[in-house]
């Protein structure tokens, strides 16, 4: 409960203290002589006191602020992209220049292995006709 009187306490000078007044005095000579004074008071609330120009403005160089971060990460991000998609494509070179030297090292050694074959059932047929000869006599 105290929270609350004092919350509205609090409230209310604020609202005095944003108020503003301005009191203005005349002075009429009546025919016969006397002076009236007459003093008028004129207070205006703080949504009268609010400049809306000032308010626009602040309202514009904020959206500008806000489009040129905007920009900024558009940029960066972008950046990033080209980066990610040229080490994709070196990546992708890499894999491809590697994929020919296996094949070519896969090539060369089923070469290999057929000579070595070849070299082997040359020798079995060598082989076999000296048995075969030998065999013979």
């Amino acid at each position: 409960m105290k929270k609350n009187i004092l919350t509205a306490l609090v409230i209310s000078v604020f609202a005095m203290a944003c108020t503003k007044s301005t009191t203005k005095t005349e002075q009429v000579e009546n025919s016969d002589g006397s002076v009236t004074t007459t003093t008028t008071t004129t207070t205006e609330t703080p949504s009268d006191i609010v400049d809306s120009s000032k308010v626009n403005k602040t309202k514009e160089d904020i959206k500008t602020k806000v489009d040129e971060a905007g920009n900024k990460i558009d940029n960066a991000a972008q950046k990033a992209k080209d980066k990610i998609d040229a080490t994709a494509d070196k990546t992708k070179q890499d894999l491809n220049k590697v994929g020919k030297d296996i094949k070519s090292g896969v090539q060369e050694a089923g070469k290999d292995a057929k000579d070595a074959a070849r070299q082997g059932a040359s020798k079995v047929e060598d082989a076999a006709k000296k048995v075969k000869e030998d065999l013979s006599k």
